[in-house]
């Protein structure tokens, strides 16, 4: 009898464990739905598509960060080598974004490159507000005549001076404006270029307006 007993139990135990084997199963491969389809989906799948560069793109002469309320005129700059441009000097630093000015415009194909700092002696400056900048934000030149060029922001990522070099010798996409914008903080490496800290936001060109 007792043998009887622990057969019909193991038995019962064996078909319970069964079906909710079954059920879990199926509950796991049944097909996604709402906020569960997104899971690990790329962010890029939800930035919208690239507009055209701009053949004739005017020289910038302000960058502007709607979201985060900041707005910084531009100056051009030169230098021998992108990765060896500097802020604007310090009596500019703090209300004033450096461009480029022997590369590409912004909005022109290619990767136009902005700097400026984030700080100066521990006060905020005209790039203080780009280390919030997230994927999906627009960053907006403003250029001659009247002209903007927008920009929605696809990465953002902190790169030491040893390494920006290397960072900024990356290209555009092929038939693609892209904006690299730099926010530098702390004394300027003049051998490695860039600061001990940067910020580098890389952004495309979706938008042009007047």
């Amino acid at each position: 009898m007792a043998g009887l007993a622990w057969t019909v139990l193991l038995l019962g135990v064996w078909t319970w464990g069964g079906d909710l084997a079954d059920g879990v199963g199926h509950a796991l491969v049944g097909p996604a739905t709402g906020d569960m389809a997104a899971v690990g989906r790329p962010a890029q799948d939800r930035l919208p598509p690239a507009a055209p560069p701009q053949p004739d793109a005017p020289a910038p002469r302000r960058v502007e960060v709607p979201g985060l309320g900041m707005s910084a005129p531009v100056t051009a700059l030169a230098s021998d080598a992108p990765s060896r441009l500097a802020p604007p000097p310090d009596g500019r630093a703090a209300t004033t974004v450096g461009w480029d000015a022997t590369g590409v415009r912004p909005g022109a194909q290619g990767a136009a490159l902005l700097m400026g700092r984030s700080d100066t002696g521990g006060r905020p400056a005209a790039l203080h507000a780009l280390p919030s900048v997230r994927p999906g934000q627009t960053v907006r030149v403003v250029q001659d005549g009247g002209r903007t060029a927008d920009f929605t922001v696809d990465a953002v990522t902190t790169v030491p001076a040893a390494r920006l070099a290397g960072r900024l010798a990356e290209g555009a996409r092929p038939g693609r404006a892209e904006l690299r914008l730099i926010a530098c903080a702390g004394t300027f490496d003049p051998v490695h270029g860039g600061c001990a800290t940067n910020v580098l936001v890389s952004a495309y060109l979706t938008g042009t307006g007047a």
